[in-house]
């Protein structure tokens, strides 16, 4: 009687698997990829790789659509079997530290992509060119690695892109022209280009562009960095601070959806409209280490700080003055 209990109790194993074979096979070598002696080891071959840690099947098909990996041991290069996981629309692999080598060109097969992020990891070597086969990626999020080498221009081909994170690396070169030509499929999209060495002049072709946020700072660009604004947009965040940028302050005109606001450390001049008061949301503003000059305008509405800015919004600057600065001669 016994055995016939354990046996409803607790089916036999291949009742219960829901997993492919080829997908178990593809998770299988890339647990055994790493140089690790155990790498991973609640992926146990004995049981349904549909319930494996960081692993998300679809509920409908069973095939893996999901690879989700933290981990501070694993050690080696990004395993090319991933190719086989056919079906992938998320990959993350995040604060692998001992995570090293190039971008596998395996990562371009995998066309049915929408979410792509390695971040926080030793890999180095350029953003590949094959990026641009995965027609279907949404999130591109590079960010906090040793990529190094110039931006792919052809990313911008990508028909639903609205995420482009590259910040924290080693990046040179320009911001490709071609970004400012983002399909309208590629509605509103972020940018953060952060932290890198990126050089030359910024794009004209971006003023064509709603971007939701942009972060460009602490690189060596130059020109005029106006592009991003414009009433009408919806960006939440312009980020422009540590480059070289010229161009005159009291001609832009603001988005009303604007927060966060850091232009600081670069050269521009001019004015502080008065229209940055009545025209945005602004939470966090940063116009220091710049060549501003005139009256800083006064009945700032911070939800925050209903007093206002304190100096160390505004200071550093040719001849900017009036409250929270000295008084205007």
């Amino acid at each position: 009687m016994l055995p016939f209990l354990l046996f409803f109790l607790f089916p036999a194993h291949s009742a219960a698997e829901l997993c492919h074979p080829n997908d178990k096979a593809a998770l299988l070598a890339f647990k055994h990829s790493f140089s690790n002696p155990n790498p991973i080891p609640s992926w146990d071959p004995n049981f349904d790789c549909c319930s494996y840690y960081g692993v998300n099947c679809d509920e409908t098909t069973n095939y893996v659509i999901g690879l989700e990996m933290i981990s501070d041991y694993l050690t080696g290069t990004i395993p090319t079997a991933l190719a086989n996981l056919t079906h992938l629309q998320i990959l993350r692999l995040q604060k692998m530290p001992n995570l090293v080598g190039e971008i596998p060109s395996a990562i371009g097969e995998l066309t049915n992509l929408r979410f792509l992020e390695i971040s926080w990891t030793n890999i180095s070597g350029p953003v590949p060119h094959f990026l641009v086969k995965l027609k279907n990626l949404a999130f591109l999020e590079l960010q906090f690695n040793r990529l190094s080498g110039s931006i792919p221009p052809l990313l911008a081909t990508l028909p639903y892109l609205r995420v482009i994170d590259l910040s924290r690396n080693q990046l040179t070169g320009p911001i490709p022209e071609s970004f400012g030509y983002l399909p309208k499929t590629a509605e509103f999209p972020a940018l953060d280009l952060s932290h890198n060495k990126l050089s030359g002049d910024i794009p004209a072709s971006l003023a064509n562009l709603n971007f939701s946020s942009v972060e460009i700072s602490r690189n060596n660009l130059s020109g005029d960095a106006s592009v991003f604004f414009g009433k009408g947009k919806i960006t939440t965040v312009i980020s422009i601070s540590r480059n070289n940028f010229e161009f005159d302050f009291a001609k832009v005109s603001f988005m009303e959806s604007l927060v966060i606001l850091d232009i600081s450390h670069n050269k521009i001049y001019g004015s502080i409209p008065p229209q940055i008061i009545e025209d945005t949301l602004l939470q966090r503003l940063n116009l220091t280490y710049n060549r501003l000059c005139g009256k800083v305008p006064t009945g700032w509405k911070l939800k925050f700080n209903p007093e206002g800015w304190d100096y160390t919004s505004f200071f550093h600057n040719r001849c900017l003055c009036g409250i929270p600065l000295d008084p205007c001669k």
